[in-house]
Order: structure tokens, then C-alpha cells, then sequence
């Protein structure tokens, strides 16, 4: 609970104590005194605006309401808020009716003598029963003035019985509240009492709280449809990015995203991971320059694409040129960075290409960092293609770190020093608590908010692992490919305890290596990999992709691609640098 701070006095209200106040109304309103107490009220009431609602923060916001009115205007103030307020909602409108109202106290201001007061701790949620008077406030939308407190009084304003207490033995004497109302909500109340050593409040303290209440409101409200609109773009971009992590082989994946804290910084950043077949992995992030609703969209749309494009198991270079082309398409003319990077098990290599964005980091088995040595292309959009990939090798027990550049951008530090705290706290991360990192935890800079978002991804590379899921031979290019390749899967499949799928991966694979010595130039490798299903695939040299034919029952051939298809979940083909790869996938038996 936040109490005890005592309000700081403006200019043209420092002659205006609740003492000055009393004996100048009482004096009548022609009186000079009285003309001179509206003048310092009417100035007081305009610092308002300068002193309240300096952020867009209802916490803050509130705060200040609490602070500006002690002692001023009374010796101690609380402000609470509805709680539908503080989750985005549109408050309390006339003839809705509030019969259950919960509040949640967001400040509490007091002067040295009413420190030890009870009021509802700030941050607590609230529900008051009907005889309490900040209920009736709510309720009936009316404020609420009780010049001289006696006897159940206190059990009408204080939350507890033993605050009640408090209050008496404090000298408590006074209370008003009013409902804090702006642009026909209501947002919640403003509650103010005064010691033994200030006068009674009376309709003069009513008026000006009212208007102090009203002015207040709308900074208030400014907060509230801030925080809705920061909550609205933050759900669209969550909504977007992946909900989880798919299992592939040789590769932890971990990821964290940090909102910005301002609503204008979040938009764009984005992630996935797509597991490929033959137990690869594809790793993207982007960044969509600019922010808000519009960059929110942008990268809901590039994500699609770019997910598509993935799943087509394409290379990173052809996937970022086929992305420039659809960004170039987009009506808003936006421009955004790419980073993709496609992971084999087999040999613990990566294979990467960069649309302008930030090399990963690369922290290698003995905690040595360094950049990984990408080339860097123009930005999606920029319609300057072609990219050029880079391949890295000998990752087995290495840790990659992609990021946004909202990580570590700050507006007062280098490229040098963002780079240094970058590898810093590359070096000292752990993937099961990302959240915990520096640069989530803390901001990009000690001290500073974080006024961009950012999106942080972990790959750990375990390597290979031959004794369990993936195996990959390599064929003879002549005849004996075919019976060389239904043995090596036989053997396999009776050693992973999966003797049905034997004939049938048999045939598969029959087809494949055929294909591959009829069109190919005679086979090069075959993959075999076991996890959620069973993936075989062949590849060969040759450039034309396969494609199920209309097989006459004349016809010698042209049916083995249409038999890979009735038998196998779902079957595909991509080319590589050297030729191409077809692959096809079988459930697994329950």
C-alpha cells in the first residue's frame, strides 16, 4: 500500500489550505477573501491538466489524482477503479446498473498524521456490500458528502471494522466521494477525507472536487482506451504466432516474446518453426518495419506466406525471393527483415539466408560466442533479389540465438555495445527460462522501457542421432539400387519393431529409386526417419519434379507415383542445389 506521500503544491495553490478555504467561503461570496479563494481554486483546478495524466498509465494516472489532491483539498485520498476497467472493458454506462460493483484500489495518498489509516491495500480487488458508501457512489452514480462523521459512520466508509477503528482514533471527521465518470462511463470513484487538524468538507469541497473529478476522468479514460488498444494489438500479434514447438530431431527449439511498453512499439516481430520432412527443420524470423494494427496485419499475412512456401521445402534463398515477391504485392507497400535457416540432423549443418536482418549468434560446445557469418540481402519488399544462402557445419552441441533487433536496440547505445551485451547474455541463456534473460527480463538497456518488441529463439543442436530415429544411406547408382534399398528398410523397420510396414515401405521405396534411375540420373542418398510417422525419401540428380500421371490400362508405366499415393498419409518433391529430393510419409500403427 502506497501511502504517506504527500502531494506537491503548485504555485497558485500554495495559499489555498482547507483552513484559508473555510474562512473564506463563510465570509460570503462578494467578500475580497472569497474572490481571491475562487481565483487560487480556478488556478489550482488548471494545474490538473499539467499534473495529471502525464502518462498514459492507469496506475500512474490514478496516482497522480491521489497526490494532487492531498493536501490540497483534503488529507488523505484513495482512487479506485471498476474492474472491468482495468481488463479493457467499456466501464459502466447510464441504466446498465451496477449491482455487484468490483473495484480494485489504485492509489492511496495521505498526509503524516493519517499514514496508519486502512484503507483497501493498493492492488487488492474488491467487492463492497450495499451499505458501504463508495458503493452507493457507484451505484447511483452521485457523490456522496458526510460533513460530520459520528457514530456508524465510520462502518459506512471504511472497508473493515478495525479500520473503522483507525479512523476514529485518528480524528477522522470528514468524507466525500465521487464517482470518477468521462465520456458518459463510469471508470470508477475518488474518495477524501480530512483530519482533526482541517475544517469540514462542505458544498464549496464538493464542487471542486467534482471538477477535479471530472478533469481527472479523462486522463483516466485516455489510459483505459490506451491499455485497450495496446491489449487489442498485443492479442492480434500473439494470436499469430505459433502456439507450440514441433518435435524434431537433433533440434531443441525455445521462444519468448516481449511486448513493447509503449502501444505504438508492438506490431510486427514474428517466428516459426516448421518441421520438414526427412527430419529437417525450417527456422524463420522477421521483423515488419513500422508498428501497430497495420504491421500486426502485414506480418500475419508474410508469416502465412512464408509458412507455405516452407512446408514446399524449398531453400531458404528461393523461399525469401518468392516472399520479396508477395510483400511487393501488398497494398501497403511495407517493407520487413527475414532471416531463414533450414537445419539437417544428418550432419548437423544449417543452411542460411538473410533479407536484411541480424545474423543469429552462434555459442559453440566450449561457451565461446561469435556471429554467425551470414550475407546480408536487402529487406522484403525492396524488390532486390536474388539472396544468397550460407552454409554452416559441425553445429552438433552448438546453441544458435536469432533475434529482432528490438532486443537490444536501444536510442543511446552503438552497434558495438548492443552487439557485446547481445553475446553476453547469448552465452549465459537458459532455454527453459527464457524469460528470465537479461534482455527479456530487464530491457535492452539497465533502466530503459523497452519502446520495440522483440522476439527471442533458441535452437540447441544435438546432432545426429543414429541409433534412434534418422539414418541416411547412400545408394549405388546401377541396378542393384532397388534391392540394396528394400533391404537396408527391411532390416531397419524389423529393428525398430515395425514388421507390418515392411511390404509396404518396400514397395515405396521401389518406386522412388525407380523414378530416380528412369528420370533421375540414378540415385543418390536415401532417408529414413521415424517420429510422429515414417518418412522415406531418395534423392537424385535429375531436375523434373514428379507428377501423378493419367496411366491407360495400355499403359506400361506411369502408375507408381499414383500407387505412392494411395498407399503413403501424403507424398512431395523439392528441388535442392544438385537436383531434387521425393519423399512420402506413412502412419505409424497405433
Amino acid at each position: 500500500m502506497r501511502s504517506g506521500s504527500r502531494g506537491r503544491r503548485s504555485a497558485a495553490g500554495s495559499a489555498w489550505r482547507p483552513g484559508a478555504r473555510w474562512s473564506a467561503a463563510r465570509r460570503g461570496f462578494g467578500s475580497l477573501a472569497y474572490r481571491v479563494f475562487a481565483r487560487d481554486r480556478l488556478a489550482w483546478l488548471n494545474d490538473a491538466a499539467t499534473r495529471i495524466g502525464t502518462t498514459l498509465d492507469l496506475e500512474r494516472t490514478a496516482k497522480e489524482l491521489a497526490d494532487f489532491a492531498v493536501p490540497q483539498l483534503a488529507d488523505g485520498a484513495a482512487v479506485d477503479l471498476l474492474e472491468s476497467v482495468l481488463h479493457g472493458q467499456e466501464g459502466e454506462r447510464p441504466g446498465q446498473g451496477l449491482a455487484v460493483p468490483i473495484t480494485r484500489a489504485m492509489a492511496v495518498t495521505a498526509v503524516p498524521e493519517l499514514v496508519e489509516l486502512e484503507p483497501d491495500p493498493v492492488g487488492t480487488a474488491s467487492v463492497h456490500p450495499d451499505t458501504l458508501l463508495t458503493t452507493r457512489c457507484l451505484q447511483q452514480r452521485q457523490p456522496v458528502l458526510i460533513s460530520r462523521m459520528r457514530g456508524e459512520d465510520y462502518e459506512r466508509v471504511a472497508p473493515t471494522r478495525r479500520a473503522a477503528d483507525k479512523m476514529r482514533a485518528k480524528g477522522v471527521h470528514s468524507y466525500l466521494a465521487v464517482p470518477l465518470i468521462a465520456r458518459g462511463v463510469l471508470l470508477g470513484t475518488a474518495d477524501f477525507v480530512r483530519g482533526p487538524k482541517s475544517p469540514p468538507f462542505n458544498g464549496v469541497d464538493l464542487a471542486v472536487a467534482e471538477q477535479l473529478a471530472s478533469r481527472a476522468a479523462l486522463f483516466v479514460d485516455n489510459a483505459r482506451l490506451y491499455e485497450r488498444e495496446r491489449e487489442h494489438v498485443m492479442s492480434l500479434q500473439r494470436s499469430m504466432l505459433p502456439r507450440a514447438m514441433p518435435q524434431t530431431p537433433g533440434l531443441t527449439v525455445a521462444t519468448s516474446y516481449a511486448p513493447a511498453d509503449e502501444a505504438s512499439g508492438v506490431g510486427g516481430d514474428w517466428y516459426d518453426v516448421v518441421a520438414l520432412p526427412g527430419g529437417r527443420t525450417a527456422l524463420v524470423i522477421g521483423d515488419v518495419m513500422g508498428h501497430g494494427l497495420p504491421a500486426a496485419a502485414t506480418m500475419g499475412r508474410l508469416r502465412a506466406v512464408s509458412r507455405t512456401l516452407m512446408t514446399l521445402d524449398i531453400g531458404p534463398d528461393r523461399m525469401l525471393a518468392r516472399l520479396d515477391l508477395a510483400t511487393r504485392d501488398l497494398d501497403d507497400d511495407q517493407v520487413a527483415t527475414c532471416l531463414c535457416a533450414v537445419h539437417d540432423p544428418a550432419d548437423s549443418s544449417l543452411t542460411i539466408a538473410s533479407a536484411g536482418h541480424p545474423p543469429p549468434v552462434r555459442v559453440d560446445p566450449a561457451g565461446e560466442t561469435s556471429f554467425v557469418d551470414v550475407p546480408v540481402g536487402a529487406p522484403l519488399g525492396a524488390g532486390v533479389i536474388p539472396y544468397d544462402p550460407a552454409r554452416v557445419t559441425g553445429l552438433a552441441g552448438s546453441r544458435l540465438v536469432f533475434y529482432t533487433d528490438g532486443l537490444v536496440k536501444t536510442r543511446g547505445d552503438d552497434v558495438d555495445t548492443q552487439a557485446l551485451r547481445l553475446r553476453a547474455a547469448a552465452a549465459e541463456l537458459d532455454p527453459a527460462d527464457l524469460a528470465s534473460c537479461p534482455l527479456i527480463a530487464q530491457g535492452p538497456g539497465p533502466g530503459e522501457p523497452r519502446f520495440d518488441e522483440a522476439v527471442l529463439l533458441v535452437a540447441d543442436s544435438h546432432g545426429s542421432e543414429p541409433e534412434a530415429e534418422l539414418y541416411v544411406w547412400d545408394l549405388p547408382e546401377d541396378g542393384t539400387a532397388g534391392s540394396v534399398a528394400r533391404r537396408l528398410v527391411a532390416e531397419r523397420l524389423r529393428k525398430w519393431n515395425l514388421p507390418e510396414l515392411v511390404d509396404m515401405t518396400e514397395l515405396v521405396v521401389s518406386e522412388l529409386v525407380g523414378n530416380a534411375l528412369r528420370y533421375g540420373g540414378g540415385p543418390g542418398q536415401l532417408r529414413m526417419l521415424r517420429s510422429d510417422r515414417l518418412t522415406v525419401e531418395v534423392s537424385d540428380s535429375g531436375p523434373d519434379l514428379p507428377q501423378i500421371q493419367h496411366a491407360d490400362v495400355s499403359d506400361e508405366g506411369g502408375r507408381g507415383m499414383q500407387l505412392i499415393n494411395m498407399l503413403c498419409r501424403r507424398w512431395g518433391s523439392c528441388r535442392t542445389a544438385t537436383g531434387k529430393i521425393v519423399w512420402a510419409e506413412q502412419d505409424l500403427p497405433s
